[in-house]
């Protein structure tokens, strides 16, 4: 299952958003720290069901009338402060925690409400976009630092005959998630000494910045968006590289309680909702104030950065096997009762092995469900693609 992490500095909101996407219960409060150990639940992204595409809709758990809801899982933990990569605060335990996350989702307060430490200041205060660049810094110092503590161990395989200098750096960096391909590609495209002796401070820090890019990439989430300071929003708009979700993880976790308890007809990800039983002055006053916060950035944001984190940054897409290729049900008759997330580029093969390994192993053949044709071990799937996958082992 594909892991979305929530970085940020204590207060900026992430324990709030972790329990809007997850509805799990967390401790949310108003001081640094309300995190101490690591929260993980689950949550989903939000695609178009195939079902749209047939006379009735599918009936699965994880389908809202044509709108798919697609499980990850979903990474709180301490929040950070600087310093955190010389284990100032929680920091060590934070960074290690990010090591088999996918995506980092970088929850900034965009109100400018707390300082550096998390705490509370007046409004407008502070500049969010310093808290953009320092959860990359700490991200980046915090990997330079493990490439550092063990460069030692990679001088001393130097002296071997057989040494081989991109090696002895993949096997020392594929600890922290990276993969083979990973550092290939990263030191692809750096120059290097081929002795690690000769190896500087800089090169070890730029090897650890552009291998936490590639392996760790961050979407920016704005949240606070509906208490924040014009300036902040247009700060944030125009100087953050044009990745940043705005967001009110308040006014998501609001909806969720309000659809929760039937007071309204409210699906995550919705650019609005309907009320549905009488309310009190105040409560109706305080979903019309989210409403017209909704109004303005096309909803809370909350889903929007899942679905950018999963679908933009790490370029995946859904696509759905079943056994029955005119019905589209597996063998219980359920109606399109996986959805699986790929990589672009992804084969039926592909989709054969995140279906199971033995699937993947005793694969034979695939068909579009909906063209009900053969297609090649070479095609290349892609958004709500139906596929029967004929195996030896079954599905």
């Amino acid at each position: 299952m594909i892991t979305v992490a929530l970085a940020g500095k204590p207060n900026a909101g992430k324990s709030t958003f972790y329990t809007a996407a997850t509805m799990a219960d967390v401790d949310v409060a108003n001081y640094p720290f309300t995190t101490i150990d690591a929260n993980r639940g689950v949550t989903h992204v939000r695609t178009r069901c195939p079902c749209l595409d047939r006379t009735e809709r599918c009936g699965n758990e994880n389908c809202r009338d044509g709108k798919r809801y697609v499980p990850i899982e979903l990474l709180d933990v301490a929040g950070l402060v600087p310093g955190a990569h010389e284990g100032r605060g929680l920091g060590n335990q934070f960074l290690d925690e990010l090591t088999n996350a996918d995506v980092i989702l970088n929850v900034v307060d965009a109100s400018g409400g707390t300082n550096a430490e998390g705490e509370p200041v007046p409004i407008g205060t502070r500049d969010p976009l310093e808290d953009v660049a320092f959860i990359e810094r700490e991200m980046d110092l915090w990997l330079a630092g493990i490439v550092d503590r063990n460069w030692e161990s990679v001088e001393r395989k130097s002296r071997s005959p057989e040494f081989d200098v991109d090696e002895a750096i993949t096997e020392l960096l594929t600890g922290f998630g990276a993969t083979e391909a990973d550092v290939a590609a990263v030191l692809r495209n750096m120059e290097y000494p081929e002795d690690p002796i000769g190896w500087s401070d800089d090169d070890r820090e730029r090897l650890a910045r552009r291998l936490r890019q590639r392996t760790k990439p961050i979407v920016v989430i704005a949240n606070k968006a509906d208490v924040a300071p014009p300036e902040n929003l247009e700060r944030l708009r125009t100087q953050a590289d044009g990745s940043v979700v705005f967001a009110t993880a308040d006014g998501e976790l609001a909806l969720r309680r309000a659809a929760e308890s039937g007071a309204i007809d409210y699906d995550p990800g919705d650019e609005d909702f309907e009320i549905r039983a009488d309310l009190t002055d105040a409560q109706r006053e305080g979903l019309e104030t989210v409403r017209e916060v909704m109004a303005e950035f096309d909803g809370t944001g909350i889903q929007s950065a899942l679905d950018r984190a999963v679908y933009d940054r790490l370029d995946r897409f859904t696509a759905y096997p079943v056994q029955d290729a005119s019905k589209w049900t597996d063998a219980r008759g359920n109606v399109l009762p996986d959805a699986v997330l790929l990589s672009q580029g992804s084969t039926p093969r592909d989709l054969a092995y995140a279906v199971h390994t033995d699937i993947g192993e005793g694969y034979l053949h695939a068909i579009d469900a909906r063209s009900n044709r053969r297609i090649g071990e070479d095609h290349t799937l892609s958004e709500g693609d139906v596929v029967k996958i004929v195996s030896t082992a079954g599905q």
